[in-house]
């Protein structure tokens, strides 16, 4: 199902949830605009971040994963996808994949994602 205009209007809820401090119900918001339009990288995006404040980090890494799919450009979702496999999955290579990505869609060479990736190249031979 995809409906742009009610997954706006349900991102919109979540983020005025997350505002108020209603943790529980901007994930459901979230999810549900997530589930209207999986390409919205934005609402995925804050969504798999308040998953992983929860310590849902698996949740989170699935999500950013279908994120990616829909939205391959989106430089941030491989950025955040990277730490959390990196950091809380211990997924090494799918973390390195997801740091070379990110750098590949940004312009600016970011000094200590570059340091990251030669951190796990290292780790990983």
């Amino acid at each position: 199902m995809h409906s742009p205009e009610q997954a706006r209007e349900w991102a919109i809820k979540g983020v005025n949830a997350h505002e108020n401090g209603d943790i529980p119900g901007a994930i459901k918001a979230w999810q549900t605009s997530v589930a209207l339009d999986p390409s919205d990288a934005t609402t995925v995006n804050n969504l798999a971040l308040l998953l992983k404040q929860q310590n849902h980090f698996r949740d989170a890494a699935n999500l950013l994963e279908q994120g990616v799919e829909a939205a391959p450009d989106v430089a941030q979702l491989h950025y955040n996808l990277a730490v959390i496999s990196e950091l809380y999955l211990l997924d090494l290579d799918k973390a390195l994949a997801h740091y070379q990505r990110y750098r590949a869609l940004t312009a600016d060479e970011d000094k200590l994602v570059a340091g990251w990736i030669a951190d796990l190249e290292r780790r990983l031979q």
